[in-house]
């Protein structure tokens, strides 16, 4: 168990954050799991599990909670009873949370809590890449931002120590590529202890009008005082490389200016900053009147670009500063090497050939594992449905039904989206409409849209794809699960108790890897007059495997097989492949699922005896 240990470990930048929280002697950890920041909850979780099972004491809670917004709320509450408190999400997830978050910078905390925010520049598993910066600075809540593991273990210590200083929570942000990559951590000892809080009551923590007029201000000058302490902190630190052209960078970018220091032979001042919000206003004036011209280089938007032109500006220096549309430096994706080499490059009237080193890679498009139990439900929906139908779609392992040959998603915003928007399409047009849901996704943001399709007698379908865990971000958990984060018991949500609970009148449980019965079932949910809802029911293939050693195997009977190719462009299941002329079935990648012999219409799909 590296998290435990001490001395210099490998670790992974969420695991480093991880262990930050261990050092920062954290009471409440809290969080909805979601790709980038995942592992840093999963990590607790599993140190939590594994003192458990050495027989000691676990010094904090832990909790997978319903949504960020209740994980947020959570962690305020042992905030405000005295508790150090972390809650992680990914960039959207601060969204969902954002309700709680505007007003509980006002209210501040007592305990010192970390809020860490996981932005995924180029959208490698999100939605939209926003750029969570922003909230910080809407908020009016100071922000870290790490550049490597190491400080991003050392920052969420420090953000504890922050947050208790100036009585607000403190927002540590990262990105896919810090959350995801090695790199060598010192662990300092640990000096953990289970503790328990006590709430004093008579504070301002009751946000009617009149309170928060009086918060506001307050809020600002803890503001004030911030920017004193930005100005003053470690985290924000310039080098000195010789020369007079300045640049000025955070995150991940600051790696990537570093490198091309070194490979290019740059002279200049490199301006690393690290407490991003508020600003060090006076060390930028300080550096920028050192330097004949400035770069800013950041990911996504132009954060501290524009703070540091008004800066300039307002000190009335004349001084030409560069960044986003500058030398290829865009407002999308994430940076590489290439872009910010090519960028300085330019600033610094050198020549530099970006190196083409082998063959472009084909990039592999991601598919539904073979024997997953939504290639099953799309397969019988596709085989009873109208060819117009709508589908909305929501977020996890389940969008792939975006992809030929099923599409079966047509329209997606965000978490618990479908059902919202099935209920828009189902007044708009006529045409049929099915909503697909994760189990987890439900349980997060479906349940108050479910609430509003049978307050208005809407007429659609929605389908909960119900496999039992939490599968797009590693299995993590949910309110339909009898053991939570931490291994102990819990209240297993019924599915089905809670939908008909909710006032639908239509309910069917199904498992999708019997086709007939399936298909029988979603012809019923269409043909029903209002809200119908189907509780398509069977584990993630993950899971089921990890429970079952053994599994059927199946082949093609050659002799059988007429070549139409339906496993292939129908089901599209990854085990099938092209061997020549022959359809043939990969038994490496088979799961045994049992579906495929019931899409074959020729029965040439036969279980291996063994």
């Amino acid at each position: 168990m590296d998290l435990l240990g001490e001395g210099k470990k490998v670790l992974l930048g969420n695991e480093a954050i991880a262990r930050g929280a261990l050092e920062g002697n954290v009471d409440v950890a809290t969080t909805y799991p979601g790709t980038p920041s995942s592992e840093i909850a999963d990590s607790l979780a599993m140190v939590a599990r594994y003192l458990k099972s050495m027989g000691k004491e676990v010094p904090f809670y832990f909790q997978y909670s319903v949504n960020e917004k209740v994980a947020l709320e959570f962690a305020a509450a042992a905030s405000h009873a005295g508790l150090r408190a972390l809650t992680c999400m990914k960039h959207v997830g601060l969204n969902v949370a954002s309700d709680a978050l505007m007003t509980y910078a006002y209210i501040g905390c007592k305990g010192g809590h970390v809020i860490v925010t996981a932005d995924d520049p180029s959208c490698h598993s999100s939605q939209n890449e926003q750029d969570n910066r922003c909230y910080a600075k809407f908020s009016s809540l100071p922000m870290l931002e790490p550049s490597n593991p190491q400080e991003a273990k050392d920052m969420t210590v420090e953000a504890f120590e922050l947050s208790e200083e100036l009585d607000l929570p403190i927002i540590l942000r990262t990105t896919t590529r810090i959350s995801h990559v090695r790199g060598v951590v010192e662990l300092l000892p640990l000096n953990m202890e289970k503790k328990k809080g006590k709430f004093e009551k008579g504070g301002l923590t009751v946000t009617v009008p009149e309170i928060a007029r009086k918060l506001h201000p307050i809020l600002l000058e803890k503001m004030e005082k911030a920017r004193k302490i930005s100005n003053e902190s470690k985290l924000n630190f310039i080098e000195d490389f010789g020369g007079k052209y300045g640049i000025i960078t955070s995150g991940v970018a600051y790696s990537y200016v570093k490198e091309a220091i070194d490979d290019l032979n740059l002279k200049c001042k490199v301006f690393k900053i690290g407490m991003s919000n508020p600003l060090p206003d006076e060390k930028i004036v300080d550096f920028i009147n050192e330097c004949e011209k400035i770069i800013v280089v950041e990911e996504l938007e132009p954060f501290l670009e524009e703070q540091i032109k008004a800066i300039a500006k307002d000190n009335g220096i004349n001084i030409e500063i560069y960044g986003k549309g500058f030398g290829g430096l865009k407002r999308y994706y994430e940076y590489n090497l290439d872009i910010v080499y090519a960028a300085l490059a330019k600033f610094f009237g050198i020549k530099w050939n970006e190196k083409k080193d082998g063959e472009e890679i084909t990039p592999r498009p991601p598919v539904l594992c073979p024997g997953c139990p939504h290639r099953a439900t799309y397969y019988a929906v596709k085989q009873v449905t109208p060819e117009d139908t709508i589908y909305p779609t929501d977020i996890g392992c389940y969008t792939l039904g975006l992809l030929p040959p099923y599409k079966t998603a047509d329209f997606l915003l965000c978490m618990g989206s479908s059902i919202g928007t099935g209920c828009g399409f189902s007044y708009a047009t006529n045409q049929k409409v099915i909503a697909f849901i994760g189990d987890s996704t439900f349980y997060h943001a479906g349940l108050p849209a479910l609430v509003n399709a049978v307050h208005h007698n809407h007429n659609f379908v929605v389908v909960i794809l119900d496999n039992s865990t939490t599968a797009m971000t590693g299995h993590q958990p949910h309110p339909g699960n009898a053991i939570n984060g931490m291994g102990n018991e819990a209240v297993a949500m019924d599915m089905e108790k809670v939908v008909k609970g909710l006032g639908v009148k239509h309910v069917e449980v199904i498992d999708p890897r019997k086709l007939e019965e399936a298909k029988e079932a979603i012809k019923r949910a269409l043909d029903y007059e209002g809200l119908s809802v189907v509780i398509s029911k069977a584990p993630c293939i993950l899971l089921e495997r990890k429970l079952k050693k053994e599994r059927k195997l199946y082949q093609i009977n050659q002799e059988k097989c007429k070549k139409c190719k339906i496993c292939i462009t129908k089901f599209a299941c990854p085990a099938f492949y092209f061997d020549n002329d022959a359809i043939k079935i990969n038994a490496a990648l088979c799961t045994g699922c049992g579906v495929c012999p019931q899409v074959c219409p020729f029965n040439a799909i036969e279980e291996v005896m063994q």
